[in-house]
């Protein structure tokens, strides 16, 4: 894949993950998930415990402050998705600079046209 293709396809990876995020998110079950489902099931649910950050700006997938609940799904699933994907951008782009100044990246491959 050259990298006009890769990039053709990171965009639309990127596109499709911030629609589901913002479309899909605040339609998700609000049943208790796997876990919470078992605590409540075998009694040990009321042990639980808020976390350190639970009072936090995306904490309950929502955004502090705004006041409509889908839309504040929909904004912590871009948050998300954008803070993934930076992440995820700088470790790739941390690696590929170190594998370059090692000297040990192949060249760029050409697939074979039809």
């Amino acid at each position: 894949m050259d990298r006009k293709n890769l990039a053709l396809f990171v965009a639309g990876g990127v596109l499709v993950a911030l629609g589901l995020a913002f479309f899909v998110s605040p339609r998700a079950s609000g049943s208790p998930d796997g876990l919470e489902k078992v605590a409540i099931d075998e009694g040990f649910d009321d042990t639980a415990e808020e976390h350190d950050r639970g009072e936090g700006p995306l904490a309950d997938y929502a955004v502090e402050g705004v006041e409509d609940e889908s839309l504040s799904t929909g904004l912590s699933g871009i948050i998300g998705v954008a803070i993934t994907f930076g992440v995820g951008l700088l470790l790739f782009g941390t690696l590929r600079a170190i594998r370059g100044r090692r000297g040990d990246l192949p060249p760029p491959s050409r697939a074979p046209t039809v």
